[in-house]
């Protein structure tokens, strides 16, 4: 058996992408070229999910409550993030357009882009071409501002992306 040496920040992107391609029947290279990430990366990536059993052995299945369940309780912990200095970027946290539909804010969050569009405080991506990533998938950029909001949010924040999450992660509808 592989040893685990911990989780890295890339393995919950590449995590949530899968979840977004809602396919239990992803190539390696698909999954790598949308990403923007190595296949050497993503390969093991995989090995180290499966074996904190958020994959199956397989590594073509999320096992959805134990990867919910690390979401909704340990990310925040394992990845902690404070936001940082004002830089140009793409929204996410409270400030991704699902959430501002609930909460309003004068203080936006970001993950650093060049060429982006919103003005706000710094939020560290999961890995470096996140956010090229996000602009191509917005199921996939949703589940990452939602996990940001448990990482950086305020407790109502946090229940309705924990409730989000729930909805798309377990189908399950919101309590």
């Amino acid at each position: 058996m592989r040893k685990h040496n911990g989780m890295r920040p890339q393995d919950v992107a590449i995590l949530l992408k899968i979840l977004a391609l809602n396919n239990d029947y992803f190539q390696l290279m698909q999954l790598s070229a949308s990403l923007f990430v190595s296949l050497s990366e993503i390969s093991e990536s995989l090995n180290r999910s499966q074996i904190a059993s958020l994959i199956d052995f397989d590594k073509k299945r999320i096992h959805r409550q134990n990867f919910f369940e690390f979401l909704e309780h340990g990310v925040r912990y394992v990845f902690p993030q404070r936001p940082g200095t004002m830089v140009r970027g793409i929204p996410t946290a409270h400030s991704h357009p699902f959430m501002k539909k609930s909460f309003a804010s004068d203080t936006n969050y970001v993950w650093p882009d060049l060429n982006g569009t919103v003005l706000g405080l710094e939020i560290e991506p999961f890995y470096l071409k996140q956010a090229r990533a996000a602009k191509e998938d917005e199921l996939f950029y949703k589940l990452l501002a939602l996990v940001d909001v448990i990482r950086v949010g305020k407790v109502r924040e946090i229940k309705v992306a924990i409730g989000e999450l729930r909805k798309i992660i377990l189908h399950e509808p919101q309590h």
